[in-house]
């Protein structure tokens, strides 16, 4: 970047948080903005899905007039690696209460060569101006007390596949669903977690758009091992989260053709729904 442009970038809006610092980006000319990748976020070495999806929704957040996602559909094309990257958005319409853009991530392969990693379309709003009404049939999920779950650094040894995210996030596993990590998987497609990040970071709607992917998958659960990679996510967040760690569950209905569906709820402190998400993932038969 030439020495006048850098002195002009600026910097998407940044916490103390190792989140906050590892999804913040520098805006090199409008709608366009250079991130490094951090290792800190990898599954099996390939960028966790949740987190690229922070990235490009801060991109989106700084350069649409509304702040808050409100829907996010991203496709994740080639899988992402740490290191340099670019967000290129788009605004595609802006409106009273919702602006809709799209945001696509690109690297260089190792011919030098740009390659689109993952490709978002987002409908951004504000959240503290929803009203309150609720009326849901929904209900929080039914999770045993924190100290009465378990997370990576409860087992002997690093659970397979959580690579350094592990240490980047505060995860508690229902003993339910924990069964394939003792090699005797229950056969349901279920995944049930208390969540937050390590640091003590409280949630907001950034951190939604992570916490939906950041569970063991499904199909560990189902008796499947090895990388699970997604291939579409979308994601609905309904409210801004209250201060406190979160409640995930996620859920599979139907494995077929190698490829599964996974539906998650995020409940807040206050019991409250505050995202929802389903993406389609390919699973390695066995």
């Amino acid at each position: 970047m030439p020495e006048a442009a850098s002195a002009q970038a600026t910097r998407a809006v940044i916490g103390d948080s190792e989140f906050d610092r590892d999804t913040a980006l520098t805006q090199r000319e409008p709608g366009v903005y250079d991130i490094d990748l951090s290792a800190g976020w990898t599954i099996i070495n390939a960028v966790n899905g949740g987190y690229l999806l922070a990235v490009l929704g801060r991109a989106l957040a700084d350069a649409l007039p509304h702040s808050n996602p409100f829907t996010v559909s991203a496709h994740y094309l080639t899988a992402s690696q740490p290191g340099p990257a670019v967000v290129r958005t788009e605004t595609v319409r802006t409106g009273r209460t919702l602006s809709t853009g799209q945001a696509s991530l690109f690297q260089r392969d190792e011919q030098g060569n740009e390659v689109e990693r993952i490709r978002v379309l987002a409908s951004y709003g504000d959240l503290d101006s929803l009203p309150d009404d609720v009326r849901t049939t929904a209900v929080p999920p039914a999770l045993p007390p924190m100290d009465q779950c378990f997370g990576p650094e409860d087992g002997p040894a690093p659970v397979d596949g959580s690579s350094e995210i592990a240490g980047r996030l505060m995860l508690k596993l229902d003993p339910s669903t924990l069964g394939w990590a003792l090699g005797k998987p229950s056969g349901k497609g279920e995944m049930r977690a208390w969540f937050g990040l390590a640091d003590g970071r409280d949630p907001d709607p950034l951190a939604l758009l992570l916490a939906v992917d950041a569970l063991p998958p499904t199909a560990f659960e189902m008796g499947l091992t090895g990388w699970v990679p997604t291939v579409e996510l979308t994601v609905h967040v309904r409210c801004r989260p209250a201060p406190g760690p979160l409640r995930v569950s996620i859920t599979t209905r139907n494995l077929a053709g190698g490829f599964l569906e996974e539906d998650a709820e995020v409940w807040d402190s206050a019991d409250r729904l505050v995202a929802q998400s389903r993406q389609l993932a390919r699973v390695r038969l066995s």
